[in-house]
Order: structure tokens, then C-alpha cells, then sequence
């Protein structure tokens, strides 16, 4: 019946990429909205699997390195003049080139079959006063990855045209591999005053008024109250770090107490879910105003793009963690322009994974690492943005439990 059906109508499935760098698992999930098994590109052998699959079946395939996408090539491994970057291509704000940071290969000056509208993007390995060393390989192209899929929908009939054509690998692969380091090696994100931002006004005056945003889409809730519940048990007691009128963990959640901190007391007390709020400004004073081993897990939702001093906020949150205590952070692409701050916005959203994972490293309180980015569903209709955007908000997510002493 499955074998039939997909052929003749398209299909919503949703993909699952799974790999390990470094000792951090990383999951990516696509949501592939009218996938027509006739004419679009899938990976190789996926096409048949999913062919003979049932409606909600998993079929499963592992790539081998090089096989998901082209294989590492020390061609495309070379040097420039450090002069071919340029500085000022993709903004007012210049930007200089940084070890194991990504940029768009329109950027880059004379090198060959490269134009300026060129958006995809290359590794920066190494950098010099005269020269900059450059990997145009694809992040995937030396890692083993383990492919997940799912028939949950089958749509309208695909017709005598066949629809689009479209390349899922192209698609999915465009930005996953990105939140790793290159060769373990900290990446250089701290060299051109990151933390500053539009508004270097005290936060307090910001946020002196409530604003009863959530900053992304009912389907995007859905997908973190969803992860947080996976991460998240019964009976443990959770800080809301950067709280404000909802904190996004799932209704059916049965928590010893949820105690948000953050800029204005009115939104946290419209907070259903909190059963107690501090008024506190973490980028004024770090310190979090709780004894050692308070909570049994903490989580910050679609606000790290706002936190100035990450490196003394980690160890604090680690502090009043017991051991095992889970520190879960979510985003979107979504802010406060004024407020964030300035890094985010220089970098590819998937680029964002890889800060995050740096707060979490260099703090050397976290381990057992995971990031998780969710992109592709309908943006619901009932949305103040659809129809003009017509794919829901993406969900990034990283966590790690606290090292025991």
C-alpha cells in the first residue's frame, strides 16, 4: 500500500541525522514538506527504503565518511592572501578572519569560479599577517553519519508535472557539521569584542516595561517543550534562567518547583509555571543569588543571544547545579536587535551551535555535550508571520550535565 502511495502523491517525512565529533553527539531534523520520491534527490539507497516503508515506519542507513557528501579533498585545502578577504563585504562593521570560524566564499577576492553572491560557506584554518588558509570542504566530508526517516503524511497528487526537484541532501546538509570545532582546537570567537551591542544601555531600562513575546511560532514551542521533556524527569526542581512569561517546559511536566530568574517581574509573575521568581540582571552581575547544589536542572530559552558575560554565567549555573544536573539551552533566529549581541549576528545560524558548545567547553564544568537543531515544518497558519514565511521558526538546542567533583 506504502509502495504505491508514495509514488503517486508527495510525502511529508521527516529525516533525522545523527553523528559524533569530538566526543559531542550532534542530531539535526528536517522536515521535508512535499517530497516527491519521483523526481527529487535523496541519498543513496534511501529512495527504495522508503519506498517499500509503511505510513510512521523508520527506515534507517549509515553513511560512511565521504559517502553523505564529497569526500575530503586536499585540493580544496589551499592559502590566499590574507588581503582577498574582505573585510567589509557583508556589513557596516568590518570583520577580520578567525581560526576555525566559518565565512560566506563570496567574501573572498579572485579565486577562481567564486562570485561575491557565493553564500555558502568555508572554514578558516589558519591565518597569517601576509596569507589565510582556508578548508572548502563540506564539515561532513570526514564524519560517519547515521540517517533516520519517517513517513508521517501523504499529500495531494503529484500530477502530470511531478512538482519541484528538489536535492534533500543539498538541503539538509547546508549548515549541520558547522557547530563542531576543527581538529578539537577552540575556535577563535573572542577576538573582536563579541559582547558588544547596539544598546549599551543598563538592561534594567530595556526591560523595564513587559513584553509578552516568545520570539518564535507555536510549532517551534511545540518542538522545545517536546525536547525539554525528554530532558527533564519528574520530580526535579528547575531554574528558568532568563525567565520571562513562559518558559516553555511541557504542560504535563510534574517538577518539585520551577523558580525563574530574570529582567521583569511582571512577566515572570503572568509565568503559569513558575512557582517563584528573582528579579535579577545577569549581565550586571553574574553571581547567581542561590546556594550550591539547588536545582537538579536548569534551562534558557531563546535568550543567550543577549548574555554578555558567558564565561562567568556557566560556572555559576554548573555551581548551583547538583552533579548530573542537566543545563539546557534553546535559540531560534529571532531577537531583540538592539540586544543582542554582536557576534550572533556576523554568523551563520548553525555557527551559533558552535558558541554555545564553546560556553559550555571552555567552562570545563559540563560534560556529556549534545546539540540538536530542528528546521522545516509548516509554520502554523494561524501565525502572525504566515503566509511570508511559510517554514516554522528553527530550534537549536545544546545541554550537558554537570561533572561530578
Amino acid at each position: 500500500m506504502a509502495n504505491q502511495a508514495i509514488h503517486t502523491r508527495l510525502a511529508e517525512i521527516e529525516f533525522q541525522f545523527k553523528w559524533e565529533e569530538h566526543g559531542i553527539r550532534h542530531t539535526e531534523v528536517l522536515y521535508a514538506t512535499s517530497l516527491n520520491l519521483w523526481r527529487d534527490v535523496l541519498p543513496e539507497n534511501l529512495t527504495k527504503l522508503l519506498s517499500e516503508a509503511e505510513l510512521g515506519e523508520k527506515v534507517n542507513l549509515s553513511y560512511e565518511k565521504g559517502t553523505l557528501v564529497l569526500p575530503q579533498d586536499t585540493d580544496r585545502i589551499f592559502s590566499v592572501q590574507n588581503k582577498q578577504f574582505v573585510r567589509n563585504r557583508l556589513g557596516s562593521l568590518p570583520i577580520e578572519p578567525r581560526v576555525g570560524r566559518f565565512y560566506p566564499k563570496g567574501i573572498l577576492n579572485d579565486v577562481p569560479k567564486i562570485f561575491p553572491s557565493n553564500m555558502e560557506p568555508f572554514r578558516c584554518l589558519e591565518v597569517t599577517p601576509s596569507e589565510i588558509r582556508v578548508d572548502f570542504n563540506h564539515p561532513f566530508s570526514t564524519q560517519e553519519v547515521e540517517l533516520t526517516g519517517v513517513i508521517h503524511e501523504m499529500g495531494q497528487e503529484i500530477g502530470d508535472n511531478g512538482g519541484k526537484c528538489n536535492d534533500w541532501v543539498e538541503i539538509a546538509c547546508s549548515g549541520p557539521g558547522m557547530q563542531a570545532r576543527n581538529a578539537d582546537d577552540p575556535t577563535d570567537f573572542f577576538s573582536d569584542s563579541p559582547f558588544q551591542r547596539q544598546d549599551e544601555q543598563n538592561d534594567s531600562l530595556f526591560f523595564e516595561k513587559p513584553r509578552l513575546v516568545t520570539h518564535v511560532d507555536d510549532q517551534a514551542l511545540k518542538t522545545i517543550r517536546k525536547l525539554y521533556g525528554q530532558l527533564l524527569k519528574p520530580g526535579m526542581k528547575v531554574l528558568d534562567l532568563m525567565s520571562s512569561y513562559k518558559s516553555h517546559l511541557p504542560e504535563s511536566l510534574k517538577s518539585e518547583g520551577v523558580v525563574g530568574l530574570g529582567m521583569n517581574k511582571e512577566e515572570m509573575e503572568y509565568n503559569p509555571q513558575l512557582t517563584s521568581h528573582v528579579v535579577h540582571d545577569l549581565n550586571g552581575n553574574p553571581t547567581l543569588p542561590f546556594p550550591d547544589g539547588e536545582f537538579d536542572a536548569a534551562v534558557c530559552s531563546v535568550s543567550v543571544d543577549y548574555m554578555t558575560r558567558p564565561f562567568e554565567v556557566f560556572p555559576e549555573v554548573a555551581r548551583i547545579l547538583k552533579p548530573g544536573g542537566v543545563f539546557a539551552l534553546t535559540f531560534s533566529n529571532r531577537w531583540f536587535p538592539t540586544k543582542v549581541i554582536r557576534i550572533w549576528l556576523e554568523m551563520h545560524e548553525y555557527e551559533r551551535l558552535g558558541l554555545a558548545t564553546e560556553y559550555f567547553l571552555r567552562s570545563e564544568k559540563f560534560e556529556e555535550i549534545e546539540t540538536f537543531s530542528a528546521r522545516g515544518w509548516p509554520r502554523p497558519t494561524s501565525d502572525y508571520y504566515f503566509p511570508s514565511l511559510p517554514f516554522s521558526d528553527p530550534v537549536y538546542a545544546i545541554w550537558g550535565t554537570v561533572k561530578p567533583e
